[in-house]
């Protein structure tokens, strides 16, 4: 059974970027929102401290600035991504099971999971990353079973 350890291992193989793009609590939405369109993202980690100390705050996605900025007509230059952010964040280890993964996408109807090991914060992954994991393991089973019973025997 392929595991988060495993998705993050191959998104980097694929030239993902894994890099985690996070901002403060004390950012304003139109920062925040700025900063997932530079760099072609649907959501940020909200850190507070920095470096060793850092802790995750919670997550702001798009749903967040749809829901809590625009149905209630908030300024997104004057509001803190600290009070639209969704928290505290649902969470997994890179031990968890991809399959519980996209369960966890399914039955909480989100679309980002921080990744967190004994270490702290190691990645994200998306529900685009599990499907396209399980799309490629899905190929590669394929292929070994055409190749079994075309060429195997």
């Amino acid at each position: 059974m392929p595991r988060v350890r495993d998705l993050l291992v191959r998104k980097s193989a694929r030239g993902v970027p894994t890099a985690i793009v996070s901002v403060a609590p004390d950012a304003t939405v139109l920062e925040a929102a700025r900063l997932m369109t530079e760099r072609g993202i649907g959501g940020l980690l909200v850190m507070t401290g920095e470096g060793d100390a850092a802790e995750l705050a919670g997550i702001f996605t798009e749903r967040d600035i749809l829901r809590r900025v625009v149905t209630e007509a908030r300024d997104p230059a004057t509001t803190r991504v600290r009070d639209v952010m969704t928290s505290p964040v649902l969470a997994v280890s890179p031990d968890t099971y991809v399959r519980e993964c996209r369960a966890l996408f399914t039955e909480r109807r989100i679309r980002h999971l921080p990744i967190v090991g004994p270490d702290g914060l190691c990645g994200v992954i998306t529900s685009g990353d599990v499907l396209a994991f399980e799309a490629d393991e899905q190929r590669t089973t394929i292929e070994h079973l055409e190749s079994y019973v075309y060429h195997g025997r």
